[in-house]
């Protein structure tokens, strides 16, 4: 899969809802209920990252949910890439971005949202041909004056702000005409999911999904 290709692709996917749930999940068994809560509330792009060891095992279980759009997230290495596709994830997310990586994705044919904090960054991911990427860590770069200014000379950019990205931001970051979604992991609080608290989960999603990008 080409880069072009990868990033019309991503670019589908962060468009199916206004923020992407990145979501840390330490047991397998409450990731069905997660991932339906989540999508019965209006968000099925779902970002499972790569930080417990029970991940690869959520990623199974979340692709099998109707009408979810599982990835992994925190994608580092080829191996990283190689794994999440085998578990059934359906795009990846990287903090940032090294040429293995992204040669990795391609071979694999696996859209993957490559990480970018500076305008170099950018330029660099945009010359190889990745038009979509992740803008991280977000508020720490700067937030969304950061994110407007990189907008204004490489306008070619889209981007999905995550890091310190919350409800109360989130509407600024995505009144941006550079920002296609945003990634944030307060629709899924650590306290709800160990309590299968999934009415609570579908409420803060149907919020979320409410945002307008």
């Amino acid at each position: 899969m080409t880069p072009q290709d990868i990033s019309r692709q991503t670019a589908e996917i962060c468009q199916l809802a206004p923020v992407v749930p990145v979501l840390v999940v330490e047991d397998a068994a409450h990731a069905r209920g997660l991932a339906e809560a989540l999508v019965a509330g209006g968000l099925p792009a779902l970002e499972v990252t790569l930080r417990t060891p029970a991940a690869l095992d959520v990623i199974r279980e979340m692709a099998g949910v109707e009408g979810g759009v599982v990835g992994a997230g925190t994608l580092l290495t080829p191996e990283d890439v190689i794994a999440a596709k085998e578990a059934g994830a359906l795009f990846g997310v990287s903090p940032g971005a090294t040429d293995r990586l992204l040669d990795a994705a391609e071979d694999a044919d696996l859209p993957i949202l490559p990480g970018a904090a500076t305008a170099t960054e950018a330029m660099r991911l945009l010359e190889r041909g990745y038009s979509v990427q992740k803008f991280f860590p977000a508020e720490a770069s700067g937030g969304v004056p950061a994110l407007k200014a990189i907008g204004a000379p490489i306008p070619q950019v889209r981007f999905c702000p995550t890091g310190g990205v919350s409800l109360s931001n989130a509407r600024d970051y995505l009144g941006l005409s550079n920002t296609l979604c945003v990634g944030g992991s307060w629709v899924a609080p650590k306290d709800a999911v160990l309590a299968g608290d999934w009415e609570r989960i579908t409420a803060l999603a149907s919020e979320a999904a409410a945002l307008s990008a």
